[in-house]
């Protein structure tokens, strides 16, 4: 059995249109923090040589400067949606070629708060309850399932290719929680789909038994249509695409590793929404992430 414990934290503060970085909002000081620390505690328990049942618990802790109304700083912090699953090798490990596919599925529930508020102004300067952004739910408010794949091969000189990818499929459509925007079929919001896809090349550090050393690229985001359902209601699709260094330290039973994924081009693409009304929001994006984790097999 592995236990993994995870954390991811970044801070988001550049606004984009498009690809096109909306520098003004920085120099006026009304760009909107998102503050982030993301835990994550995770289980695989194998079944067979080749198969594991596997679930995951995020806990997350945010903060928003909203400058708009509801105005105020708002603090969310509470368990997230968790999933349970499997994933399973498609060869015995280990290989004779060293090389080795898994695909995994797991289903999503919506155990995370999807409606947390905190105090803040409105218009009229009163002190009120106030529905927080979005961007710092701990939850959906939908069930889901995710598709996953991880992927090695070994090529020349000890190095090493590596892939994985993940596909959150988020079904329903919205969850009826009030977004306080005014413009049409933003009322709500959306309960979207989430990706994320990362590959690269690792090999040992020399001289530094069990370090080792990665370096790659990453893509994640927000589709603009779910793959299944509708996708109406307020929701802020795009990606960013980041270079992802990474060390990875194994000692014993102990598995170490840090990354820090620094973004290259991040794009707000229109949503529905901004297609039916004519407009083009705009996004707050992080410069990078610092994501560590630990990992105990027992």
């Amino acid at each position: 059995m592995e236990v993994t414990v995870g954390y991811r934290y970044q801070s988001s503060f550049r606004h984009f249109v498009g690809t096109v970085e909306q520098k003004q909002r920085e120099l006026a000081g009304t760009q909107i923090v998102n503050n982030y620390h993301l835990f994550d505690i995770g289980v695989s328990f194998p079944v067979t040589r080749r198969v594991n049942i596997t679930g995951s618990l995020p806990i997350l802790r945010a903060e928003r400067n909203q400058l708009y109304a509801p105005r105020g700083i708002y603090n969310v912090d509470g368990i997230g949606d968790m999933t349970l699953g499997a994933r399973g090798w498609l060869f015995r490990p280990p290989t004779e070629s060293g090389a080795n596919i898994a695909l995994g599925f797991s289903l999503k529930f919506p155990t995370g708060k999807y409606n947390a508020t905190d105090l803040a102004t409105s218009s009229t300067g009163e002190l009120i309850t106030a529905t927080a952004d979005q961007s710092i739910q701990a939850g959906d408010g939908g069930f889901g399932f995710v598709l996953e794949t991880q992927a090695y091969q070994p090529i020349f000189w000890r190095n090493m290719l590596y892939f994985s990818g993940t596909y959150l499929f988020n079904p329903r459509n919205t969850n009826g929680v009030s977004t306080f925007r005014r413009r049409r079929y933003e009322e709500v919001m959306s309960v979207a789909d989430q990706y994320l896809f990362r590959g690269g090349i690792s090999r040992p550090v020399p001289k530094i038994r069990g370090l080792v050393a990665s370096f790659g690229g990453r893509i994640e985001g927000v589709p603009v249509r779910d793959a299944f359902g509708r996708s109406d209601g307020f929701r802020r699709p795009g990606y960013a695409i980041s270079i992802d260094p990474g060390l990875m330290y194994m000692r014993g039973r102990n598995i170490f590793s840090i990354g820090s994924p620094w973004a290259i081009e991040r794009n707000r693409r229109r949503s529905t929404s901004d297609i039916i009304n004519g407009t083009h929001g705009d996004a707050a994006f992080a410069d990078y992430a610092l994501v560590l984790s630990y990992t105990r097999r027992f």
